[in-house]
């Protein structure tokens, strides 16, 4: 079968693998969509960030290269003994994290802080930038009736969203910042929308990006090139807001986040980081803010689903491109490298 695979930055290459094959308590799904997400550009530009190089991971037992692609849906192909969740021809996706299911965190039900922590598609064991993969009967949620299997392809970015919020402490009536107008950024304005937020402030470079917020209900949205991004931020909410969620990932940017918000103000940091940043400790001791961070979700697909079904996140408004997946690097890849116009690119797999 095809599929995509990571050897090294600026080098994926689709190739014929073997297909998978599926083994007890396991499940093979048909791949139907996948999304460029941005770790998977991360790595692409500046990895290996979670690809496994010189090792292979603890719970993949694989290493580089590998095949990427965690974003996905698909429909239920052949299940293995004992699978009982679902059942060929079942429409699914995948929540992609890999766990050890024994450290601490694991055993208090936090898997997506596991020590071992990995993801299917960026940590090896498949990924659905392919025909068919295979994946533990644990990973697999079907969708409800109504849901396309493009709008399955975006739950895996949603939920990265909503668990930000779900996390943060903004409360109905609260106002917030989102510094980044991506397709993170924009999910995460959605789900402030969802959670009762009264102002939601956009900080975004791009128009295009800038336009897209706007629609999706942000408030106002401010052109840090233009103009003081903080400054304004601070008069349009009486000292600063609630909380503001970093997602560009931009070192600079994470000091404005924190100077944003106002004293016991809560900073959340979404993005996944190429380098180091810094910001002067008393931005947060001398105003008793807060500054946390999250990564991936936990227990939260069919939230994320129930959503869906209301008409938030939907796929008309974020999808942008759709491509096949012989053209994953020229129109994937290198078009979201240089062209920001872009929110969200689907890769339909191969029949």
């Amino acid at each position: 079968m095809k599929a995509a695979r990571w050897y090294k930055a600026k080098d994926i290459r689709v190739e014929d693998v073997p297909e998978p094959a599926v083994s007890d308590g396991r499940v093979k799904i048909k791949v139907a969509w996948t999304g460029i997400c941005g770790s998977d550009l991360h790595e692409y530009v500046a990895g290996p960030i979670f690809v496994p190089v010189a090792a292979p991971h603890p719970l993949s037992h694989e290493k580089a290269p590998i095949i990427m692609g965690h974003e996905f849906s698909g429909v239920v192909s052949e299940v293995g003994a004992g699978v009982t969740r679902v059942k060929p021809g079942d429409r699914v996706v995948v929540e992609p994290i890999l766990a050890c299911g024994k450290c601490a965190a694991c055993r208090r039900g936090k898997y997506n802080i596991c020590e071992k922590l990995g993801f299917h598609g960026l940590s090896g064991g498949g990924g659905g930038f392919s025909a068919h993969t295979v994946v533990d009967e644990r990973m697999v949620h079907k969708m409800p009736e109504g849901l396309s299997l493009e709008q399955g392809a975006l739950v895996e970015p949603a939920a990265v969203a909503l668990h930000a919020v779900r996390l943060s402490s903004l409360k109905a009536g609260d106002t917030a910042a989102v510094f980044g107008a991506g397709p993170i950024g924009l999910l995460v304005v959605e789900a402030l929308r969802a959670a009762g937020a009264a102002a939601i402030h956009v900080v975004e470079l791009s128009p295009q990006r800038a336009a897209k917020a706007k629609e999706l209900g942000a408030t106002t949205v401010i052109d840090p090139s233009q103009e003081n991004a903080v400054a304004r931020l601070r008069d349009l909410t009486d000292g600063g807001v609630d909380v503001a969620f970093e997602v560009t990932g931009v070192p600079a940017v994470l000091k404005q986040c924190i100077d944003s918000t106002h004293f016991e103000g809560e900073t959340v940091i979404v993005s996944i980081w190429e380098k180091e940043a810094s910001f002067q400790p008393n931005t947060v001791v001398l105003q008793e803010r807060v500054v946390r961070g999250i990564i991936a979700y936990r227990d939260i697909f069919p939230a994320v689903m129930q959503l869906m079904t209301r008409g938030v996140f939907a796929a008309e408004r974020l999808v942008t491109k759709r491509i096949a997946l012989d053209d994953i690097v020229a129109e994937g890849f290198e078009t979201l490298v240089h062209d920001k116009q872009h929110i969200k690119i689907l890769v339909e797999a191969p029949k």
